[in-house]
């Protein structure tokens, strides 16, 4: 029988890190703790990764090369409905994936440049990318609006996505944020679009809010 090879201490340094990230919060979480929880010695963990910082920035780098995929809309046709929910599905599970990205957010672009510059260009491409969401389904007869109302419900779609891991913890804070709220992010995000919807699209999106709300 084949023997698994074991796992580089780099790739569980980087599990270990992120879980406990998502689970304490990144300010909460130093070195040593990652190394006890490992039970490796501090100096090991540094061969691999000279400071947390280090850490947070490849992590960061597989987030951003994830995203990056998921923000590509495909160019063959026109986004429609469905598309948009199925887009911010797999975009929210990510989120949940890198929560301590979206947690400590404020605190990790203060006290990391490369983090600040390069979350920014993943901003732009978020709106870009809810910009062509928005056209696609005006172009298909789903959704109505002008060019300025898009360039809002664009711009108001990253924003609550960005920001919605934080709301709910913020709402209440003793408890933990469980993967539910991504549902409930996915809904908020479409029902700020829906007041535009025509047609069957209207219908479609009271059917797929009963899903994700439960109702």
């Amino acid at each position: 029988m084949d023997r698994k090879p074991k796992r580089r201490t780099r790739e569980l340094i980087f599990e270990t890190s992120l879980r406990l990230f998502n689970q304490f919060g990144e300010p909460n979480v130093t070195t040593t703790v990652i190394a006890d929880e490992m039970n490796i010695s501090p100096g090991n963990l540094y061969y691999h990764f000279r400071n947390k910082d280090a850490i947070i920035e490849e992590i960061f780098r597989a987030f951003e090369h994830e995203i990056e995929d998921t923000l590509a809309v495909p160019e063959r046709r026109a986004p429609d409905v469905e598309d948009t929910w199925l887009f911010l599905h797999i975009l929210f599970e990510l989120v949940w994936k890198y929560r301590f990205l979206y947690r400590d957010l404020n605190d990790l672009l203060s006290r990391n440049r490369t983090v600040e510059i390069h979350f920014r260009r993943i901003l732009e491409h978020s709106v870009r990318t809810a910009t062509r969401l928005c056209e696609g389904m005006v172009a298909v007869g789903q959704m109505r609006a002008d060019e300025h109302l898009i360039e809002a419900l664009a711009t108001n779609m990253v924003v609550v996505s960005t920001y919605w891991l934080s709301y709910e913890y913020v709402r209440e804070p003793r408890k933990p944020v469980e993967d539910l709220a991504l549902g409930r992010g996915v809904y908020q995000v479409m029902a700020l679009v829906a007041p535009y919807f025509q047609g069957d699209a209207r219908a479609l999106f009271e059917k797929l809010a009963e899903q994700y709300l439960g109702e």
